[in-house]
């Protein structure tokens, strides 16, 4: 079976308000045509801003594209 062509990235802030435990954004990405620095393909969101390398075990390696951001370290994909 092949790489799916789609993910939600799924961003987990903990420290949240202490009324939820946990908050979370979700971001679609899509399969580019590049591999990342392990490898794996690089997916991205419609902007380009989110960029992630997602291995065969739909490990997260948040790729900066631009000066000045800090790659969030806490992400999990799910197939789309």
């Amino acid at each position: 079976m092949g790489r799916p062509d789609s993910y939600e990235l799924v961003f987990v802030h903990t420290g949240a308000p202490a009324a939820t435990s946990e908050e979370t954004d979700v971001v679609a990405v899509h399969r580019t045509s590049r591999s990342g620095p392990g490898g794996h393909p690089l997916y991205a969101d419609d902007t380009g801003i989110v960029v992630a390398e997602i291995s065969d075990r739909n490990e997260v390696r948040m790729i900066a594209s631009g000066g000045h951001q800090d790659p969030s370290t806490s992400v999990r994909a799910h197939p789309v």
